[in-house]
């Protein structure tokens, strides 16, 4: 069975879709079976990999309300082998409106997803950056949470909230949610203020940060805008290295959860 991992942050502009994509392909590269799930209206995962977004009718937004199956709306990536996508849905920015406070809501993803997993390795899920019903679902849906963390002061703020987002999903509707770990994005060594973000993360997520840091690199930002991930468009820019080795760290992790359950550690049980 699939391993499942949200990519979350309620922080906005702190690397969640480069790093949802980047880890991604990298992971398809590894001969896995990669499926990555875009719940973030802004469709950014989705249109930095060419793929277009669905008909009306046809989309995410329909999958929320029965009308269409998650595996109706899987499409493989043109660039990458192995990784396939479901496509967000600009629709989605109503979602939590329309939807109301109908039962089961936060779990529609959970019961999708039990219908595709058979066919994939990894499930990873970009996150849109808020607590709201998309993340909440997403939370629901995993068994990790990977949160990439921007190395500037203000991305330390929204830690708190977030973990209690985390303990509010494992108390209610998905209690093997677990911390997978957390990955500093943008970091530039040259500054004292990201090593101290670092280290206040540390201290914040006792033994849950990789090793790897991403750096803040010119390539990953043009990689949106040609339709590749970093792996097919400069993989030997220091984006592209960084990673690279990121992969290599979250299969190692993977295969500790799948085998002994000793790379998950649930959040506020320490």
């Amino acid at each position: 069975m699939a391993i499942t991992i949200a990519i979350a942050n309620q922080k906005g502009g702190v690397g969640k879709t480069t790093t949802a994509v980047s880890l991604a392909a990298e992971l398809a590269l590894r001969s896995l079976r990669v499926l990555l799930v875009d719940m973030d209206p802004q469709a950014s995962t989705s249109s930095g990999l060419r793929i277009d977004l669905p008909p009306e009718g046809s989309d995410l937004y329909d999958v929320f309300f029965g009308k269409k199956t998650l595996s109706d709306i899987i499409i493989e990536s043109p660039s990458m082998e192995g990784l396939f996508v479901v496509p967000a849905s600009r629709d989605l920015v109503s979602l939590e409106l329309e939807v109301g406070k109908r039962h089961g809501r936060e779990l529609v993803l959970t019961s999708e997803l039990k219908g595709v997993q058979a066919s994939f390795d990894v499930i990873l899920i970009d996150c849109p950056p808020s607590s709201g019903l998309l993340t909440l679902n997403a939370l629901g849906a995993a068994q990790g949470v990977l949160v990439p963390l921007q190395a500037e002061y203000y991305a330390l703020e929204g830690l708190s909230s977030l973990t209690k987002t985390i303990q509010f999903v494992q108390a209610t509707f998905n209690p093997a949610l677990q911390l997978f770990g957390v990955v500093m994005t943008m970091f530039d060594a040259r500054t004292n203020l990201s090593g101290q973000v670092e280290a206040e993360a540390a201290k914040f997520f006792p033994g849950k940060m990789f090793n790897t840091r991403i750096p803040r690199n010119i390539r990953l930002s043009e990689c949106p805008s040609h339709g590749l991930p970093i792996c097919r468009y400069d993989p030997h820019s220091a984006g592209g290295k960084a990673y690279h080795i990121l992969a290599d760290e979250v299969v190692a992790r993977m295969g500790w959860a799948s085998n002994c359950n000793s790379g998950l550690v649930a959040v506020g049980n320490e």
